[in-house]
């Protein structure tokens, strides 16, 4: 059993909480002990649940793995200003719990750059996951902003023990800016392929109130935030140029520039907004015919592979990861450049041809089953802790 210490964020493998949970829980199930040093307010909820818990609380840790929360003056979506104690109270922290291994989630936060040198001294093994959006090929303003941050962190990610990347992609973006290969591991995101599944058979009242929802028309789903770096726009725009008869759009997810794109006379556009339940964004992935991602940036979309693991049949740019992970067949990739253009050619074809769209979301579940399983994901993060730490690692 390994005691690991995560730092940064609530989860060191990517900003969605729920995601980092289920990957906590999964270790504990392995035998593992798992703390939490992040800069955040304390969650009473990652205790022990009480009756009529939600579904977030019921994948909580034990009440004996410890949280500790770093003060910070500023905390934003992109980046943390720490308090000038922060580094103070994380040396303390580490002193304290004596991890096995710390993995931290880099924050865009001074603090990121002195871990290698505070770790080295306590003596612990470093990993972390790096995980901002990229998009190999520079082709707009918002990528050139994301290459600035791997250009900012290129050189102390050199001074970790290990750095996990998403992609193999990835990993060459790292490497052209100077960070050895040897220091990178490449471990994608997994998702609970069980949980995330096409609809079984009998689970039609499941969704008989979503069908009411959406008018039984057919459903073309995006499914994140709606903010500059996903491009909501582009698709609201192919969408409204063509507005497929019989079909609805539907936008899970909130952000800053939905008040903005939102069209409140639209018949054949939900605007969803935020959904906390789990279970619910299942249903929605299992309904839908077509999930659509149109990102200027992304690291390894996480919704993407929820689709995936859904059956539904996928489309995403070439942005990050996102495009190796469908290349091959599991699903439609398309620029990052022109996006409502290919869109509104596409979207017809996807409208009239059915069979095309149910055999793509059979391709999507057999990639993801093949590729990106949250049993996957630990059995690499278990090897990865065994290479770095004398510890014995649970089968």
């Amino acid at each position: 059993m390994m005691h690991i210490a995560w730092l940064g964020k609530k989860s060191p493998f990517c900003g969605n909480v729920t995601y980092g949970l289920s990957t906590t829980e999964a270790l504990r199930q392995r035998g593992h002990s798992v703390s939490f040093i992040h800069f955040d307010t304390p969650t009473p909820s990652l205790g022990r649940p009480e009756a009529g818990a939600s579904e977030l609380d019921r994948v909580g840790r034990p009440d004996d793995n410890p949280e500790v929360a770093l003060p910070y003056l500023v905390k934003s979506q992109m980046y943390t200003i720490p308090s000038p104690g922060a580094q103070r109270e994380l040396r303390e922290s580490l002193e304290r719990q004596r991890p096995d291994l710390v993995h931290a989630s880099l924050t865009l936060s001074p603090l990121d750059f002195r871990l290698p040198d505070l770790c080295q001294q306590l003596g612990l093994p470093l990993v972390a996951t790096f995980h901002p959006p990229f998009d190999a090929g520079l082709r707009n303003l918002t990528a050139g902003t994301q290459q600035l941050t791997y250009q900012l962190y290129a050189p102390s990610l050199a001074k970790f023990d290990r750095v996990i990347v998403f992609s193999e992609l990835q990993a060459e973006v790292l490497v052209r800016l100077g960070v050895r290969r040897e220091r990178l591991a490449v471990i994608p995101n997994g998702v609970d392929t069980d949980a995330w599944a096409p609809a079984a058979p009998g689970s039609e009242p499941d969704l008989a109130q979503l069908r009411l929802r959406v008018g039984g028309r057919r459903v073309f789903l995006y499914m994140g935030r709606v903010a500059t770096e996903k491009n909501v726009e582009a698709l609201l725009k192919a969408w409204r140029l063509v507005r497929p008869q019989g079909c609805v759009l539907v936008i899970v997810g909130d952000g800053p520039l939905r008040s903005s794109l939102q069209n409140g006379t639209e018949t054949d556009v939900i605007w969803w907004g935020y959904e906390a339940s789990r279970a619910r964004r299942v249903s929605l992935l299992q309904l839908a015919e077509v999930f659509l991602l149109p990102s200027l940036v992304e690291g390894l979309s996480l919704a993407l592979l929820e689709a995936m693991a859904c059956g539904t049949a996928c489309v995403a740019t070439d942005a990050g990861a996102d495009g190796e992970v469908l290349e091959g067949g599991a699903g439609i990739v398309i620029s990052t450049q022109g996006v409502t253009t290919q869109l509104r050619t596409l979207l017809p074809v996807l409208r009239d041809q059915p069979v095309l769209t149910a055999e793509l979301g059979q391709r999507a579940r057999a990639r993801a089953l093949e590729r990106y399983t949250l049993t996957g994901n630990i059995d690499a993060l278990e090897k990865l802790y065994k290479e770095l730490s004398p510890q014995p690692v649970a089968a």
